[in-house]
C-alpha cells in the first residue's frame, strides 16, 4: 500500500472518528497562545479494532510501526494514542518470560502493580537548532527541530555536538522555544509476584524484578500506588549504570477485579437450609473455616473476626474507615500465626509483611539520573483492598508503632521529601490513602510480658500495660485468644497437629472436603462486593449502643472512653456481618452481633460494665450440631433482649422497637 493510500486511510479514520475536530480545536489553543513552540504536539486518539476494521494495513502499521505510523498523519510530533490491543497472545509482554523483546519497537500491552514511583521532573519534548555560522542559510527558520520518540533520553533531544548538514557547523539550540513536558517513572511488578509477600512457605526461594515504565505529559499521576494496571506502551533498552528494559507508556488502564457471579453449590445449599435464621449460616462458616490449620470448633470467635474483616476488604473504591483492624492476645502465637496467614492467602491482596522491609512508603533515589526522588510503597500500600499482616507486634521498634497509630487513626501516611538532601530547591509532602485492614498479635507468654503482667482489679479486664494504650484504642478489635480456655480446647489441636505431621496433605475432616479453599476464595469474593445499606432500626440500634457505651463509660476525670471512631466500627462490623451472610440489608441481628464482638474488645480494655458480655457470648456452646444452632439462636435472642434493655435504660432518647411494637 503506498504512502499515500494510507494518508487517505488516515483522514477518512480522523473524520470519523472526530480526530479533525479534536485536531482543529488543538490549532486553536495553539493559536490562542502567546507563547511561542518551536514544536506542536497533538494527540490522536487510536482505537485498533476500527482502523484495523476500516484499512487493515493501516491498522497493522500502526502496530507493529508506531514511529513511522505517526508520520502518516502529516505532523512533525503526532503521538498515536491506542485505546487498546487486540487480545492475541503476540502483544502480551510478560514480565517472567525471557528474552524480552526490546528491539522491534512496536506496541506491547503488559499487566502489573505499582510498588513505587517518582515525583514529576521536567523533559524536553522538543528543541530549535540553529546553525552557528551566520552566513549560512540555516542560521535562520526552523531547519533543526529535534523531538523526543520513545525511548530516546534527554541528550538525544538535546545536547552541543550536533553538526550543521549544510556547512558542518556546529548547532546552537534556541532556548526561548524549547518545549518542556511532564515526566515520572513508575516501578511495577507482574501480579504473579504478589505471592511472595503471601507467606508461602512450600515453594522453593525465587527472585523477582520490576519494571519500570515512563509516563509523559497527559499520563503523569495516573498510576496510584498499589493499583494494578494494564499498560499499552513500546519497550525500550536504557542505558545508564547498567542496561534494562523499560516501557515508554502509551495508554494507561486500570484493572477492574473480576467479580465472582455466586458462590459454589455446597455454600448455597448451606445458605438455603439456614435461611430461617440470620446467626446460624455465619456459625457454621465459623466452625468449619481453616480445618487445614486448625479443627472444626476450636478458635471459633477468631476465625469468626477473621472472616468478617476479609469481607470488609474490598477491591473497589469505599469509604476509607470500613476496614476492620483485628489486634489478637494469644500466648499460643504458632497456631494464631499459621491461622492468618491460611487466611490472608483468601483474598488477592492479602500481604504478609516481611521483616528486612517496611511497612509504609520509604523513600531512595530515583536510579535513571533523572533528579527525581522514588517513593517506595511499602507492605501497606501493596496491600490495597486487602490484608496486610504486620506480625507480632513487639517486633516492631517504637517509632514504627507510632506511625501506625497513626495510619490506624487517620487511614493515610503523608511522605515528606526533603528537598536538600535530594538537590531540590523547595521540601515536598506527598500523602498516601491506606486502604487496607491490618491484623497483628501479642505474645502474652513472652518472657519479657510474663513477667511485666499486673493483676487487674476490674472484672474481665487484661493487662496491656506494655502496649502504648492509643494503639490498643487505634485497632477495632481487640480479641483474647486463649488456648487453654473453654473456647479453645487442648486435645482437638493436639490430635490435629499429629495427623497433620503424619499425613499433611491429607483432608482430615468431612468439612475440608465439602467446603474447599477455593469455595471459601469464591464466598469471600463475591460477599465483599456486596453492597449493603442500613435498615432504619439497624441504624437506630447501633447509635443506641453507641451513646449507652459511652455515658457508662464515661468518668468525671478522664472523660469518655469511647472515640468517636467506634461509632465507624460499629457500622463497619454490622455491615460485615450482612456481607458474611450473604445479605444486601443490615438487621437488627447484624447489630447485635457487632455489639457483642465491640462489648467483648471494651471489656478487655476497661473491664466489664452493667451491659456485662461474656468472652464466649457468640460461641457459648461446645457441641456443634443442629441442636447447638437452636439453642445458639435462643442465647443470642435473649442476648438482643438485653441489649434493648441496656439502650433502653442509658439512653432513653434513641428506642428501639420490636417487630410487633
Amino acid at each position: 500500500m503506498s504512502n499515500l493510500k494510507m494518508k487517505d486511510a488516515a483522514l477518512i479514520y480522523l473524520d470519523r472518528s472526530g480526530g479533525l475536530q479534536k485536531f482543529i480545536d488543538d490549532c486553536k489553543y495553539y493559536n490562542d497562545s502567546k507563547q511561542s513552540y518551536a514544536v506542536y504536539r497533538f494527540n490522536i486518539l487510536i482505537n485498533p479494532s476500527d482502523i484495523v476494521e476500516l484499512d487493515a494495513e493501516l491498522g497493522n502499521h500502526i502496530l507493529h510501526h508506531p514511529l513511522k505510523a505517526a508520520q502518516v498523519f502529516q505532523s512533525i510530533n503526532i503521538v498515536l494514542k491506542l485505546t487498546h490491543l487486540p487480545p492475541l497472545p503476540s502483544y502480551d509482554f510478560d514480565i517472567c518470560e525471557f528474552p524480552l523483546d526490546y528491539t522491534s519497537q512496536r506496541f506491547y500491552m503488559m499487566q502489573g502493580i505499582v510498588i513505587a514511583m517518582t515525583t514529576i521532573t521536567k523533559y524536553s519534548q522538543g528543541a530549535r537548532f540553529l546553525c552557528s555560522d551566520e552566513g549560512c542559510p540555516f542560521s535562520k527558520g526552523f531547519q533543526y527541530i529535534r523531538v523526543h520518540v520513545p525511548g530516546a533520553t534527554e541528550s538525544s533531544t538535546v545536547r552541543n555536538d550536533f553538526l550543521c548538514n549544510l556547512c558542518s557547523s556546529s548547532l546552537q539550540e534556541d532556548r526561548k522555544f524549547r518545549v518542556l513536558g511532564d515526566k515520572q517513572i513508575v516501578e511495577i511488578i507482574t501480579t504473579k509476584v504478589i505471592h511472595a509477600f503471601q507467606g508461602y512457605t512450600k515453594n522453593q526461594p525465587f527472585r523477582f524484578q520490576s519494571l519500570t515504565i515512563f509516563l509523559r505529559d497527559e499520563l503523569v499521576n495516573k498510576m496510584k500506588m498499589g493499583n494494578e494496571y494494564k499498560i499499552v506502551g513500546i519497550p525500550v533498552c536504557v542505558e545508564t549504570s547498567q542496561t534494562s528494559v523499560c516501557i515508554e507508556a502509551n495508554s494507561v488502564i486500570l484493572c477492574n477485579p473480576k467479580v465472582p457471579l455466586g458462590i459454589s453449590d455446597n455454600f448455597r445449599c448451606l445458605l438455603s437450609l439456614t435461611s430461617t435464621s440470620c446467626w446460624k449460616f455465619t456459625a457454621i462458616l465459623a466452625n468449619i473455616f481453616a480445618s487445614q490449620i486448625v479443627p472444626p470448633g476450636t478458635y471459633n470467635l477468631l476465625k469468626f473476626c477473621l472472616l468478617m474483616s476479609l469481607v470488609q476488604s474490598s477491591d473497589r473504591n469505599k469509604e476509607l474507615e470500613d476496614y476492620l483492624d483485628i489486634l489478637i492476645i494469644t500466648s499460643d502465637t504458632l497456631l494464631v500465626d499459621r491461622l492468618l496467614n491460611f487466611s490472608i492467602n483468601l483474598v488477592p491482596r492479602g500481604i504478609r509483611h516481611p521483616v528486612s522491609t517496611e511497612i509504609f512508603p520509604t523513600l531512595s533515589k530515583n536510579t535513571y539520573g533523572t533528579g527525581a526522588v522514588s517513593i517506595q510503597a511499602g507492605s501497606a500500600l501493596l496491600a490495597k483492598g486487602g490484608v496486610c499482616f504486620i506480625g507480632d507486634i513487639a517486633s516492631h521498634k517504637k517509632d514504627k508503632l507510632e506511625q501506625l497509630q497513626s495510619v490506624l487513626e487517620n487511614r493515610s501516611i503523608t511522605v515528606y521529601i526533603p528537598g536538600k538532601k535530594f538537590r531540590d530547591d523547595t521540601d515536598q509532602q506527598v500523602t498516601f490513602p491506606v486502604q487496607c485492614s491490618f491484623w497483628s498479635f501479642v505474645d502474652m507468654d513472652s518472657p519479657s510480658r510474663r513477667n511485666a503482667q499486673r493483676p487487674s482489679t476490674l472484672i474481665g479486664q487484661m493487662d496491656c500495660s506494655l502496649i502504648p494504650s492509643n494503639l490498643i484504642e487505634a485497632f477495632g478489635l481487640l480479641i483474647n485468644c486463649n488456648e487453654s480456655s473453654p473456647c479453645h480446647p487442648l486435645l482437638p489441636s493436639v490430635q490435629h497437629t499429629l495427623k497433620k505431621a503424619i499425613d499433611p496433605e491429607g483432608l482430615l475432616y468431612l468439612a475440608s472436603k465439602q467446603f474447599t479453599t477455593e469455595d471459601f476464595e469464591k464466598l469471600l469474593a463475591f460477599a465483599k462486593n456486596l453492597n449493603v445499606e442500613l435498615s432504619l432500626e439497624a441504624e437506630r440500634m447501633i447509635h443506641g449502643y453507641y451513646l449507652s457505651s459511652r455515658r457508662i463509660r464515661t468518668d468525671s476525670i478522664c472523660g469518655s472512653k469511647l472515640s468517636a471512631s467506634a461509632l465507624k466500627y460499629l457500622v463497619s462490623l454490622s455491615e460485615a456481618h450482612a456481607r458474611l451472610s450473604l445479605r444486601n440489608k443490615v438487621l437488627k441481628e447484624d447489630v447485635l452481633i457487632a455489639a457483642l464482638l465491640f462489648e467483648t474488645s471494651l471489656t478487655l480494655k476497661y473491664g466489664a460494665t452493667i451491659f456485662c458480655v461474656a468472652p464466649n457470648a457468640l460461641f457459648p456452646f461446645e457441641v456443634y450440631n443442629e441442636e447447638y444452632l437452636e439453642k445458639r439462636d435462643l442465647y443470642l435472642t435473649q442476648c438482643q433482649q438485653q441489649l434493648q434493655q441496656f439502650i433502653a435504660a442509658c439512653a432513653p432518647g434513641t428506642a428501639v422497637f420490636s417487630n410487633d411494637e
